[in-house]
């Protein structure tokens, strides 16, 4: 037997894609820059972004996933109440944070556990969190 969850008038025959996830900056190239870096995502070739752009947007290299960087006039005043959480495509998470570190990304809080569980929340150089968690393999050991 199937159960269907209902959530609300017409869920089931309506639903909305998300087009692409958006960050206010104060530098929206710096910060595409150093996501591009982090994700190993790119501009687009045909509209490449540039220092002073207001809008600079990335994406995967299947092109599935983007992320749009604005500028804005505020800096980050709070906690976000979004958040990306990233597992390492290679290697370990304590490698990862590394290299993370080095690209200019800062630690938040560090959540390692001694058993090796756990995760780092960091933030990029305008201060969104986001968060390194143990790779695949790490979790499956």
């Amino acid at each position: 037997m199937d159960t269907v969850l209902a959530f609300g008038p017409g869920w089931a025959t309506m639903t909305a894609l998300i087009s692409h996830t958006s960050f206010d900056s104060l530098d929206a190239y710096d910060t595409s820059v150093f996501w591009g870096q982090v994700l190993g995502f790119n501009e687009d070739p045909d509209d490449p972004n540039e220092p002073g752009h207001e809008e600079c947007m990335i994406f995967s290299a299947d092109g599935a996933q983007r992320l749009l960087f604005i500028e804005v006039p505020e800096g980050k005043q709070v906690k976000n109440r979004v958040h990306l959480d990233l597992i390492p495509a290679e290697g370990t998470r304590d490698e990862e944070f590394e290299r993370l570190l080095g690209l200019g990304a800062r630690t938040v809080d560090d959540r390692r556990r001694p058993d090796g569980s756990g995760w780092v929340v960091l933030a990029d150089p305008e201060g969104n969190e986001f968060c390194i968690l143990r790779s695949d393999a790490e979790r499956a050991t």
